[in-house]
């Protein structure tokens, strides 16, 4: 007997494991998550399996000393510390659309555009564009082309409010038809008017260093839907309740189920 329950839980944890390799995150409208846990082959592996890795193509490294969900964060320490991802039809076509993330920066602006994030289009580097504004200490200035509209210099209360170094922020841009809904932990802080129909095209989505240096910062799960999450949702995704879960039972190390809206 005593043999028989040693290779059902032998069994038990392998499939645990099969299962916890090949876990998705996936959701309505989801076309790009990066947990940013481990780092492979130079890649970051896009978990909502559809296969749209990113490129580590310079400088930025996996971290695991300040992290939201998991067991790990990207860490931007320098100007040149970039991750790219190549251009697939769902990140070049949408115009309604939601990013969400969870920032810590390390250090104060330079005094330049740094950059966060980067959605190129041909023509634009807006669509949308994710830098810290040009003033020293730490705004958000989130904007989208035609128009160069979107925030100015916002933080965790609004404009002209300032981030501050060494804590965590959970940052939602939410574009629906003409409005961006800019959240911080939760709290829709601004709203302000952006263009309806923005640039898109074959580009690529940068994270870090684009033309412009890289701000200094850590980065966790990285949301990117191709079209706009309501309040709730954006609560949701900062809680980690998209996530799958280990069980609090340790024999079989299996992902809980994925929640999955909109079936």
């Amino acid at each position: 007997m005593r043999l028989v329950l040693y290779v059902l839980a032998v069994a038990l944890l392998m499939v645990g494991s099969t299962f916890t390799t090949h876990a998705k995150v996936q959701d309505d409208g989801l076309i790009l998550y990066f947990s940013f846990d481990a780092a492979k082959g130079g890649k970051v592996v896009d978990e909502t399996g559809g296969g749209n890795d990113g490129d580590i193509v310079d400088g930025a490294k996996i971290a695991t000393d300040e992290v939201v969900h998991g067991k790990g964060s990207m860490l931007f320490d320098a100007a040149g510390d970039s991750v790219t991802v190549d251009s697939f039809k769902e990140l070049e076509d949408y115009q309604d659309n939601s990013y969400l993330f969870w920032l810590h920066f390390t250090k104060a602006n330079s005094g330049g555009w740094d950059q966060i994030i980067a959605k190129k289009a041909p023509g634009s580097d807006r669509s949308p564009g994710i830098w810290t504004c040009n003033r020293v200490p730490l705004y958000i200035h989130y904007r989208f082309n035609p128009g160069n509209a979107g925030t100015l210099c916002a933080g965790p209360d609004g404009e002209e409010d300032t981030f501050e170094i060494g804590e965590w922020y959970h940052i939602a841009g939410v574009k629906k038809d003409a409005k961006l809904a800019f959240y911080v932990n939760g709290k829709k802080v601004a709203e302000p008017g952006v263009p309806k129909d923005h640039a898109q095209g074959a580009e690529k989505l940068y994270i870090g260093k684009t033309g412009y240096s890289a701000a200094k910062f850590y980065i966790d799960d990285l949301y990117v839907y191709d079209r706009a999450v309501d309040g709730d949702e954006v609560e949701e995704i900062m809680d980690g309740k998209l996530l799958p879960v280990e069980p609090a039972d340790k024999l079989a190390t299996t992902w809980g189920q994925v929640k999955t809206r909109r079936e």
